[in-house]
């Protein structure tokens, strides 16, 4: 572990998750460890014929079409993501049976195509080399964020309703740090859990659980655990409401019975199983999809536009005095603030100058806006109306912070006046454009319709709807719409 402390220390893996690099380094891994596969199987059969495999075209040919296949697979089956309590046995087995998949599908290929000049040898050896080298390979990565996580990184901070019997799944979470869970706070009448953690974690009787709705509006909760040996029907089903209302996840501990609900997935953390209910995007091969776009097409975009950033930068500085970059802080997912990057578009004391008009705002709600505000520069009138103003925030998107399509993020002073209904807003990550962004005119429509949009494009979001959001955006950009 010393060069697992190492990285730490260094804060290598907190940058690589940061600027949103540490997707594209496990597929990286996956890439080269397929290959390395391939390589391995080509050098005990084919000695031969040179000491590598794209050499030879017919091989280069199957190799090109069995990486995305079998990368395809491991994302369909769920094993790309680090996860936080899968025992090694359980990655064996996943990880087996998508060799399997691969060996079956080489197989028929063989035959159907009649590719007898290719070894049978050569596949079975390609798919046990890809299988041993995708399974270390994912156990060494488990083991460097087990070891990131019990430093207190990586963390989701959860609220447990628990009885007698959740003694040990409590000393559970607090135990395993690897896990990478926070317990904010417990809801029980338990005597013997009072009297282990009442001086180390905020306790309230359950007779308080409406407090519960409250919390997850003030304090970042990700998830709320209920481990009671016997589940109370109605005191479940308020707290489910409560928690699809915000969109956090819910976790209901079940034992043996076969449940088939609809709205319901089956997961497990430790031991134990859990019934969880999530009122937000939870296609796992999508979001994996989309999480790969921000960070390519934000990295593309930012080599492409390079000249534009520059110049527009140039530009800013030379018309107006001031910083060329307003750095605001925004609340992102589930209420966790971070610094949003925009070209400035107006007077550098412009905070300075809101409190004198605040009698002009002319939209409803908490938010702040006016149509002629005399705090825009000239160049910010047409950076706004364009939208080029917020092409910075694809460094956002690039650490992380945003994505290209989600609802925009809010200030802290915004979100502190939303009704509870809006607040589900915050349960996906914010984005550079959505259904808002591409209105013509946006600016006069009422807040709670925005609002209201947001919620339709969570509870109807697919890659579709990104991308034909993302061409929409495009063409705001080019008919000047933004205003």
């Amino acid at each position: 572990m010393d060069i697992i402390s190492h990285l730490v220390r260094l804060r290598i893996i907190p940058f690589l998750k940061n600027w949103n690099l540490l997707n594209l380094l496990l597929g990286a891994i996956d890439i080269m460890a397929i290959t390395v596969a391939f390589q391995c199987a080509f050098a005990l059969n084919y000695v031969n014929r040179g000491r590598f495999f794209f050499n030879e075209t017919r091989l280069v040919k199957l190799f090109l079409l069995i990486m995305p296949i079998w990368l395809v697979i491991l994302y369909l089956i769920k094993i790309t993501e680090i996860p936080r309590t899968k025992r090694y046995r359980v990655l064996i087995v996943e990880y087996l049976q998508s060799t399997v998949f691969i060996l079956v599908f080489l197989l028929l290929f063989y035959f159907v195509f009649k590719l007898y000049l290719i070894s049978r040898l050569f596949l079975i050896e390609f798919a046990l080399f890809g299988f041993l080298l995708l399974l270390f390979s994912r156990i060494m990565e488990y083991k460097v964020f087990k070891f990131y996580r019990s430093k207190g990184y990586n963390f989701i901070n959860v609220i447990l309703i628990a009885d007698d019997s959740s003694l040990p799944m409590i000393e559970n979470l607090l135990s395993n740090k690897e896990w990478g869970y926070r317990v904010i706070g417990i809801f029980t009448v338990s005597e013997l859990i009072k009297e282990k953690y009442e001086k180390s974690i905020i306790l309230l009787s359950e007779e308080y659980l409406s407090v519960l709705n409250d919390l997850m509006e003030v304090d970042i909760i990700d998830e709320v655990l209920y481990i009671k040996e016997k589940p109370v029907p109605s005191e479940v089903r308020n707290v489910i409401r409560s928690c699809e209302e915000l969109g956090v996840i819910f976790r209901l501990k079940y034992e043996g019975e076969e449940f088939n609900l609809t709205n319901a997935i089956k997961t497990n953390i430790g031991e134990e199983k859990y019934l969880s209910f999530i009122n937000i995007p939870y296609n796992s091969f999508a979001l994996a999809i989309k999480n790969i776009m921000d960070i390519n097409v934000s990295l593309f975009m930012i080599i492409i536009l390079s000249p534009v950033l520059l110049a527009l930068a140039a530009i800013i500085k030379i018309t107006s005095p001031g910083p060329v970059i307003y750095k605001q802080a925004r609340v992102g997912l589930r209420g966790r603030q971070f610094y949003l990057y925009k070209f400035r578009t107006m007077v550098a004391n412009a905070e300075k100058l809101r409190e004198e008009l605040e009698s002009e705002n002319e939209v409803d709600g908490p938010v702040f806006k006016i149509k002629d505000d005399p705090r825009v520069t000239a160049i910010g009138k047409s950076l706004r109306k364009t939208g080029l103003d917020e092409l910075p925030q694809l460094f956002n998107i690039l650490k992380g912070e945003m994505s290209l399509i989600g609802p925009r993020p809010p200030l802290s002073s915004e979100t502190s006046q939303y009704k509870r209904w809006q607040l589900r807003r915050l349960s996906v990550k914010p984005g550079l454009s959505c259904f808002w962004q591409i209105k013509p005119d946006r600016n006069s429509i009422k807040f709670e319709k925005w609002m209201e949009l947001d919620l339709a494009y969570i509870d109807n979001w697919s890659l579709r709807l990104d991308f034909m959001i993302l061409i929409k955006t495009v063409k705001t950009v080019f008919k000047r719409t933004g205003l």
